[in-house]
């Protein structure tokens, strides 16, 4: 009977030790995967469609260089029309931007969630039309004249400015991944039309507060895995 303990104990033993040794293979295999992701703003598709003074598209994409550090951009191009009560334009252009998001969320097992802050460099090339505008005359009883039909339009301008990112994205299914973002822009150069100004940029949104602009994005994009590191 003690003989059948014994050998009953040392199995029980073997068993213990082989699942420790198991155990400690899978934590030491687990790996984090590595890869590109690209996508588009669905934001600016809804514009599009709604918003009969407005046309946009904007591609996304990011880069995992390491564990929390993400090389990410944007490139697209806008074409607005924007209806004040002086003055009627049409912005056209083109823009991008490049940097980086930091990872702060810490994901459970598998998940690839991101709550993320980060920084962009954008710049910009676009024309701007003055369709109308209003002249304000305060020596008559009504201000404000009829339209100005102008159409001059304006080429070549351009804009450089730095943008403070914070979003967050999150896997929907198998390799698809919704995201939300709002941006802090800073203009720190611009080249402007002769006797107007740009009172819209592509990329960077409206002036109309001096150098300081917001925006947000709203983004579904694809993972493509290109290889793998241990964690």
């Amino acid at each position: 009977m003690l003989r059948y303990s014994f050998k009953l104990l040392l199995l029980f033993l073997s068993i213990a030790s082989f699942a420790q040794t198991a155990k400690k293979d899978t934590v030491v295999k687990k790996t984090e995967r590595y890869g590109l992701r690209v996508g588009v703003d669905l934001s600016k598709l809804a514009r599009t469609f709604y918003e009969k003074d407005y046309k946009g598209l904007e591609i996304v994409g990011d880069y995992r260089l390491t564990k929390k550090i993400y090389i990410a951009g944007e490139i697209g191009n806008e074409n607005k029309t924007v209806d004040d009560d002086r003055v009627n334009f049409t912005t056209k252009g083109t823009y991008f931007k490049v940097g980086f998001d930091s990872n702060a969320y810490q994901n459970w097992l598998d998940m690839e969630n991101m709550i993320h802050i980060g920084l962009r460099y954008g710049v910009s090339s676009f024309s701007q039309e003055l369709n109308t505008y209003k002249i304000y005359d305060t020596s008559n009883y009504y201000p404000l004249q009829p339209d100005v039909v102008s159409g001059k339009k304006f080429d070549g301008l351009s804009a450089h400015w730095a943008e403070v990112v914070a979003g967050m994205k999150a896997e929907l299914f198998n390799n698809f991944y919704a995201g939300i973002s709002v941006r802090l822009n800073y203009l720190v150069s611009e080249k402007k039309p002769e006797n107007f100004d740009n009172l819209y940029i592509p990329g960077f949104n409206r002036t109309y507060d001096g150098k300081f602009g917001v925006g947000w994005n709203y983004t579904l994009s694809y993972f493509i895995p290109l290889y793998k590191k241990k964690k």
